[in-house]
């Protein structure tokens, strides 16, 4: 089958960091629509992958026009509206994750398929949590809902590359019951 280019989606580069990895099951939240969704942070150096998305934001923008102008008159200028690619350094100023990095929130209402680095599919749920580093499939496009408009960020497909320090300062049930001595507490 001929692969379709599609502008506006983007296959991040292997330095992608996960957070809020909320991925295996669709969730509410504050009441709205279930949707699986990531938080991807992307060191500033990866300026190809930086580069692809703001290309793909202005595809989406050009090929959303009709609907970001609704019944106005004029389609707003891009800087006027919402965009998904943010800067962790003045959105994120308390996160260390976040720094020097840009992030984008990707969303679906479906689950993304989860592969490892072979590309084989992740069964294992604890295999996948925020921290891990890896490529993601997302594509953008523009919307506009209530008043609001703008270019968001759906989230495709995710390949796991490999494992980073768990974010969010969770530690793990060894980190928990390793003990620095290993006394015998039964004497």
């Amino acid at each position: 089958m001929a692969k379709v280019n599609n502008p506006m989606k983007v296959i991040t580069g292997e330095r992608t960091r996960w957070s809020y990895a909320n991925v295996w099951e669709p969730k509410s939240i504050n009441g709205g629509a279930p949707k699986c969704s990531v938080s991807l942070i992307i060191p500033k150096d990866d300026t190809e992958t930086v580069e692809k998305i703001e290309k793909a934001i202005q595809a989406a923008y050009t090929e959303g026009a009709g609907k970001l102008k609704g019944n106005g008159r004029t389609v707003p200028a891009l800087s006027a509206i919402k965009t998904p690619l943010r800067d962790g350094d003045t959105e994120r100023p308390d996160d260390a994750a976040y720094a020097n990095s840009y992030f984008v929130n990707a969303n679906s209402p479906n689950p993304p398929g989860i592969v490892d680095a072979s590309c084989q599919p992740i069964i294992d749920r604890s295999e996948v949590y925020s921290g891990v580093y890896g490529r993601a499939s997302i594509n953008f496009y523009a919307y506009n809902k209530n008043g609001n408009k703008g270019i968001a960020c759906g989230l495709n497909n995710l390949q796991k590359i490999k494992d980073g320090e768990p974010l969010g300062g969770r530690s793990s049930a060894e980190d928990d019951f390793a003990t620095e001595s290993n006394e015998d507490f039964l004497s």
